[in-house]
């Protein structure tokens, strides 16, 4: 398990962890594959041998697979249990009994039902009633005041009398999700009892919770894990995801995990305005710190543990050294008073919360840690960077087996909306096309029409048919996919900064590709400072635009909304590729 950080105690020493065995795909009659079985059955503990089945099953699971690797028809399930009924050893008996007992799949328990009937290899007590397993009545949760993350502790006992505890550790930082779990080869409540007389700070507490509620916010939070790439790894973790799953599914149902739910900008600008009129912020009640803490609060509440008032030295570290360079484009002179806001804002979440002031000034010592190379990085050539970081993707690609042009092919593709796009562009100019109102309801259409109207005006005044055309579609896609999004109310002058940014920056008109206009002139234009990629978010999400990427570089995913320089550079650099 990972060094702790707030939000977690102090581990018990681990006895026998989920292990990583062979890959299946090694070939299930190799001895060595045997041998590892035989072993693990003959040590008589279970933990043993469901560490060995579980790792087989998590090497054939759908989410352990890498989303950009070709298809190569890799083994599943079926594959998995075939090769076991073909192959009648003592082991593979005992494998196949595991996997009926750990998996969900009706027809697949059918066929190792049909294919048991024929066996006669003995059986271990334990393994031969896995299926009666019962819960134990209490689940255990560990959780801190800064809420970086929270540790459950469930267990089962068998038939035979052995019992398994897991401790699987939720972090709220990435979004809520299973960073880490183990099984250990004993009952909860010892498992407990270590952890709580482990817990040396007055900040955490070890207490017993909803069995029901656990079940939801660990399922929630190992579906959310399993769709991130790279995927979060440890010793034992996802190894040991097939054997907490079936821990989980021994719960009660019914339980409903919090809601994370995304704050409106009047919310947001409520929490603001409590801070600048507060002690703390009222020396700092600026233009500048106003835009800033704007984007402090995306990243709090879409980013983070989704809270705006908690902060840790680990959400420091996030937002400091990864975050805040990467996702906001403005002048660096801007961007560096961001440290001294962050200590303000740091002293009024913490009063408010009553925040003990040793963890305040742990927390502020964070902000000193980073701020250097914060400052670094704000002030560093960010073209540099962006080709910098684009190099690092090119050669992870290499490392994968994709040659330079099948990489640059396969990024060319994702900014049209596919390889059948790509090869059929064209260099046509977009047309002169009117707005087209249709789908788009009637209680929302004078907030899209305050914001057509600007966008209008700034194409006119600074680009041309085509980008006003391009910002129309990408606006009225948006209004009839997610109308909620434009009955907020909002700034109309923000609204339409935010349409042309996506658009400008995706057909890269504007920023670090342009020697005539920075994303700083683009938002001057409608009287906007700071930056508008809160907005440029939510209106990218609406739209069905991808939003998992660094906003200096923009996929739009459409030919439709991209004006014809841009879709030429497109074709040559393809042209080139399959050259």
């Amino acid at each position: 398990m990972p060094k702790k950080k707030h939000g977690r105690g102090h581990q018990p020493q681990r006895r026998r962890p989920i292990a990583r065995p062979t890959r299946a795909a090694d070939g299930l009659e190799d001895q060595q594959l045997i041998q590892t079985l035989r072993l693990a059955l003959r040590s008589g503990e279970p933990l043993e041998f469901l560490a060995v089945v579980s790792g087989f099953l998590e090497v054939i699971d759908p989410r352990s697979r890498d989303p950009f690797a070709r298809s190569e028809g890799r083994p599943g399930l079926d594959d998995l249990v075939e090769s076991f009924i073909g192959t009648p050893y003592a082991e593979t008996t005992a494998a196949l009994t595991a996997i009926r007992a750990l998996m969900t799949d009706e027809l697949v328990a059918a066929r190792i039902g049909r294919e048991m009937e024929t066996r006669r290899h003995p059986l271990p007590a334990w393994l031969d009633v896995l299926g009666q397993a019962r819960l134990d009545p209490d689940v255990w949760f560990m959780t801190h005041v800064l809420g970086d993350g929270d540790d459950y502790l469930l267990g089962v006992t068998l038939p035979s009398g052995e019992s398994l505890s897991a401790l699987v550790y939720v972090d709220h930082n990435m979004g809520t999700v299973v960073k880490d779990a183990f099984v250990v080869p004993e009952p909860v409540e010892d498992l407990a009892i270590k952890m709580g007389t482990l817990i040396d700070e007055p900040d955490q507490s070890l207490t017993r919770t909803d069995p029901a509620t656990a079940r939801a916010v660990i399922e929630a939070a190992i579906d959310f894990g399993s769709a991130l790439y790279p995927p979060l790894t440890s010793d034992s973790w996802p190894m040991c995801r097939p054997v907490v799953e079936w821990m989980l599914r021994m719960l009660p149902t019914g339980g409903v995990a919090p809601d994370r739910r995304d704050l409106s900008e009047q919310e947001r600008a409520a929490i603001a305005d409590a801070f600048f009129v507060s002690s703390y912020g009222a020396a700092l009640d600026r233009v500048d710190e106003r835009d800033l803490l704007e984007s402090v609060l995306w990243f709090s509440t879409g980013y983070a543990t989704g809270d705006p008032w908690r902060w840790s030295p680990v959400t420091v570290e996030m937002l400091l050294a990864d975050w805040f360079p990467r996702k906001v484009i403005a002048e660096p002179s801007h961007l560096a008073k961001l440290p001294d806001l962050l200590r303000a804002y740091i002293r009024y979440c913490h009063d408010r919360n009553a925040i003990r002031a040793d963890l305040t000034e742990e927390t502020l010592a964070a902000v000193d840690r980073y701020e250097p190379a914060y400052l670094d990085l704000i002030h560093s050539d960010r073209q540099k960077s962006i080709a910098g970081l684009a190099e690092a993707l090119l050669e992870s690609e290499r490392l994968k087996g994709l040659s330079d042009s099948e990489w640059t092919l396969e990024h060319l593709a994702r900014d049209v909306g596919g390889v059948d796009a790509l090869m059929s562009l064209d260099e046509s100019a977009l047309p002169d096309e009117e707005f087209d109102w249709s789908g788009i309801p009637e209680d929302i259409r004078p907030a899209v029409e305050a914001i057509l109207e600007q966008c209008d005006g700034c194409a006119d005044a600074l680009f041309d048919v085509e980008h006003r055309t391009a910002m129309r579609r990408f606006l009225g896609r948006a209004a009839r996919t997610d109308p909620k999004v434009f009955a907020r109310k909002g700034s109309p002058a923000r609204g339409a900064a935010a349409v042309a940014w996506v658009i400008t920056t995706g057909n890269q008109t504007v920023g670090v590709w342009s020697a005539e206009m920075t994303a700083r002139d683009l938002l001057a234009h409608f009287g906007v400072t700071g930056s508008v990629s809160d907005r440029a978010g939510t209106l990218m999400r609406a739209a069905g635009v991808p939003t998992g990427h660094a906003t200096s570089s923009i996929e739009l995913g459409d030919p439709g909304l991209l004006v014809s320089a841009r879709r030429r550079s497109l074709m040559q650099s393809r042209d080139k590729a399959l050259a």
